[in-house]
């Protein structure tokens, strides 16, 4: 069920670990990773926890004190010690300052990935006593993953997701709960210790976003998931990767026996039809795309609202899906999901149904009001995400012009900046440039290439506004009846990062208001009209 987002109830935070511990003995650590044996006593020794953090150790943790970009994790062994740390985990780098604070240290040349294998020893496995999903690529991750889950939950099924717009799940008496983590795939021993306290609440089944730098820096290691879902891959992340061939690499990883028992890939793009080939495990392809040959293909989609109906034709015939957004992407998330659905066992009319209803996704696409401005939020942050929904939206009946208002994030990839910007002004008829989440980047420097990357030639009228709710109460009012506004980047984010502070803003409360404001909402749109997927 779609919630308002002004009268969703939150749950509070809870530990990303087990309320009870597995534990392992310190010996039976040091043989997983390779490392020296404990000497006498600390042999026996067990270990209940496993942190990177020294901040949040509690008594008898493994702590793992990792080499950074800047800095050692070992320079805060003191701390670790002083909040009860049983024994630590680094490289040769590491050791003295940690065996200096009077910890126990087992020593690795790898310690990132030994992090891993110790965490999922020390909380018991938890991937192999619940139903797990992974989901990789530049945009859909979390569209599919929150579909599944929300599916799930209609069906009666205890489950949880993990993901950029947080970790949270429903375990087996019905009680909702959240866990706060700040990345799309948590560092390895958060990730192990949140799917130990959902394998002991009685969750059934986990989604996750796995994203290529958890690939790359172990985190989602030692978790093989029983379906791996590949979407597409556009440009982003090249700050960290280099290259699409090695951002790509790092997305393959997940198609290995060290990482799931069966994939599901999408071949609309050559990035997946190469997967497709490259992957070695079994592999289920699909594609929105009517021409592109697949194992599951949709050969027709008929525009219904504000959402899609779809005609897939499979192995078995011709079938009828619901995507409750619109767009091809849209149609994409719809049939991955219903596939990874079916390959965990859960298929057929009731199946279909919730996921015609459920499949809204908080801040992807998401329609906060309807009439007589439409307005749209999403979290389309990469050219090819925001070239996605500016198409869609321009082709929903009705649509009048298209004001985006838009930026990019700092500290990320700068080459898609000025991409970004061609990109809105091509498709959009009012473009507002303004600022995403700046992070320790100037924010003005960022607009200036975004706004680069727009040309002297354009039709399309540019503005730059340097504060964001500023920037959506322009939007607001220069819209006139029939228009709509898509505020694009942030989606669900309930905060923005300016230098090292996070403050409170939500896109699509902003929206609301500024429509409010204007007298331009009357149409905003409820819990109830969402749910009909309107």
């Amino acid at each position: 069920m779609s919630i308002d987002v002004t009268d969703t109830p939150v749950p509070l935070p809870e530990p990303a670990r087990p309320r009870r511990p597995h534990g392992a003995a310190a010996a039976e650590i040091a043989a997983a990773i390779g490392a020296a044996p404990p000497a006498g006593e600390l042999a026996a020794l067990r270990l209940t926890g496993v942190t990177l953090d020294s901040r949040s150790v509690a008594p008898g943790d493994l702590w793992c004190a990792l080499p950074g970009a800047s800095a050692h994790g070992a320079q805060f062994a003191s701390q670790a010690a002083s909040l009860g740390a049983a024994l630590a985990l680094t490289d040769p780098a590491g050791r003295e300052r940690c065996e200096d604070a009077g910890l126990p240290t087992l020593v690795v040349p790898d310690p990132r990935a030994a992090t891993a294998t110790a965490a999922a020893i020390v909380q018991g496995r938890p991937a192999e006593r619940l139903a797990t999903i992974g989901v990789t690529g530049t945009n859909g991750k979390t569209s599919i993953t929150t579909a599944v889950t929300r599916t799930l939950l209609a069906l009666d099924v205890p489950a949880g997701v993990v993901g950029t717009s947080g970790t949270s799940y429903r375990d087996a008496r019905g009680a909702d709960h959240a866990i706060a983590t700040v990345r799309t795939t948590p560092e390895a021993p958060e990730l192990h210790g949140i799917l130990a306290r959902m394998a002991e609440d009685g969750v059934a089944v986990a989604s996750m976003e796995v994203s290529s730098h958890a690939l790359v820096l172990h985190r989602a290691d030692e978790v093989v998931v029983d379906v791996a879902c590949f979407t597409n891959l556009t440009q982003d992340h090249l700050d960290f990767h280099g290259t699409m061939e090695e951002y790509y690499r790092a997305k393959r990883r997940l198609f290995t026996p060290d990482h799931a028992r069966r994939g599901i890939v999408c071949v609309d793009d050559e990035w997946g039809r190469r997967l497709a080939r490259e992957a070695t495990v079994p592999v289920t392809t699909y594609a929105s795309l009517p021409d592109v040959e697949a194992d599951h293909r949709v050969v027709a989609t008929r525009t219904e609202g504000y959402g899609s109906t779809l005609t897939v034709a499979g192995p078995e015939g011709e079938r009828i899906l619901h995507a409750a957004l619109p767009g091809r992407h849209y149609v994409a998330n719809t049939l991955a999901a219903e596939l990874v659905l079916a390959a965990i066992g859960h298929h057929g009319p009731e199946v279909t149904h919730a996921l015609a209803t459920e499949g809204i996704v908080p801040g992807r696409m998401e329609l906060v009001a309807d009439a007589p401005v439409r307005g749209i939020v999403d979290y389309s942050h990469t050219p090819d995400a925001l070239e996605q929904a500016l198409t869609t939206l321009r082709a929903v009946p009705g649509t009048r012009r298209l004001l985006v208002v838009m930026g990019a994030g700092g500290d990320r990839d700068r080459t898609k900046r000025p991409r970004m910007g061609e990109v809105a002004a091509r498709l959009a008829d009012v473009v507002i440039v303004t600022d995403d989440n700046p992070r320790s980047e100037d924010p003005a420097a960022i607009r200036a290439e975004v706004l680069a990357g727009i040309p002297e030639t354009t039709n399309a009228q540019v503005h730059e506004t340097d504060g964001r709710g500023d920037a959506i109460a322009l939007a607001a009012s220069l819209a006139d009846v029939s228009d709509t506004i898509l505020v694009a980047g942030k989606g669900a984010e309930t905060g923005q990062q300016i230098g090292g502070i996070v403050h409170p803003f939500d896109d699509r409360l902003r929206l609301r208001d500024a429509l409010d404001a204007t007298g331009t909402a009357p149409g905003r749109v409820d819990a109830d009209d969402m749910d009909e997927g309107r």
